[in-house]
């Protein structure tokens, strides 16, 4: 694993070093160092930072690559990430609950749109990684997130909850079957998602991470933000997908929330494939809807 760790010398990017330490150590990652300066005046606060953080990687056994530049975070970031291929980026986000119609930093969202690896966004502050959430939207596109998300738990001792949320349907076809109304009933099933859970699952058990499914019905967000508030996670992973233009990613509406609700760090990652046409998945659902579950094996 090629891990990328940057700072602007703020407390919350030393947040995100020291985690991002905790991550390097657990998985022997490849680390470098980033500080990016935007004026000569935060030179000195970014190099202590930096030199911390590298000594505290050494500490783990790690030789972390230390890089300065003097710029724009999101320019810099974007430009290193172009220039070496790493599986995963940790920066500092900062919450801005008084401005604007979200809390996060416009800097954070930037970054999270415009480079390709993965981001972990590291906001508040974070005891130990024991716990991670993984949001499934029951797809295949999760998939991109199972092996660094298994690799992360696997190195740090952590377990895994897999939380799939089935919307209720619309009120015309409620008196039509509906979906399988338990994890293990869903699990055995030889249905789309059902077929998607067991993958994801066996991929971390694969990686000797325990791991669960967890089922909830009602408002996808809210099902989410109830787990993510009651759950007492470390992690959570969501994800984005590739925009129209294919030039940059886009995060929909509940991962921005996620970010902006979640009271531990969040780790967005992309997708590979582009979004399905709204009308194709709308035609899925009412297809499901209408034929409803099928029983599992016996």
């Amino acid at each position: 694993m090629r891990v990328l760790i940057c700072s602007d010398g703020s407390e919350q990017a030393v947040r995100a070093i020291r985690l991002g330490a905790a991550i390097a150590g657990g998985c022997q990652a490849e680390t470098t160092l980033l500080g990016i300066i935007e004026s000569p005046g935060q030179s000195k606060a970014i190099l202590d930072s930096l030199n911390r953080g590298q000594a505290l990687l050494e500490s783990k056994k790690i030789h972390a690559e230390l890089i300065t530049k003097p710029g724009r975070p999101v320019e810099e970031i974007s430009r290193r990430a172009e220039q070496t291929q790493y599986d995963l980026v940790i920066i500092g986000a900062v919450r801005k609950a008084t401005r604007g119609p979200f809390w996060m930093s416009s800097k954070s969202y930037k970054i999270i749109k415009a480079i390709n690896p993965p981001v972990l966004l590291v906001a508040g502050s974070w005891s130990a990684l024991k716990r991670m959430l993984i949001c499934t939207g029951g797809k295949r596109h999760i998939e991109d997130a199972l092996p660094l998300a298994g690799e992360i738990a696997r190195g740090l001792g952590a377990s895994v909850s897999l939380l799939h949320v089935l919307p209720e349907p619309p009120a015309i076809y409620a008196g039509l079957p509906y979906m399988a109304q338990s994890a293990d009933f869903l699990l055995r099933s030889p249905s789309e998602l059902g077929v998607n859970l067991r993958h994801a699952l066996e991929i971390l058990q694969s990686r000797a991470v325990p791991a669960q499914v967890l089922l909830r019905h009602g408002s996808v967000l809210g099902e989410i933000l109830r787990e993510t508030h009651n759950g007492a996670y470390d992690i959570i992973v969501t994800g984005s997908a590739p925009s129209r233009s294919l030039r940059t990613y886009a995060l929909g509406d509940i991962s921005r929330e996620i970010i902006n609700r979640a009271n531990c760090p969040v780790l967005v990652v992309r997708s590979r494939a582009r979004p399905a046409d709204a009308r194709f998945s709308l035609r899925s659902l009412l297809g499901r809807l209408s034929t409803g579950p099928r029983a599992p094996p016996q």
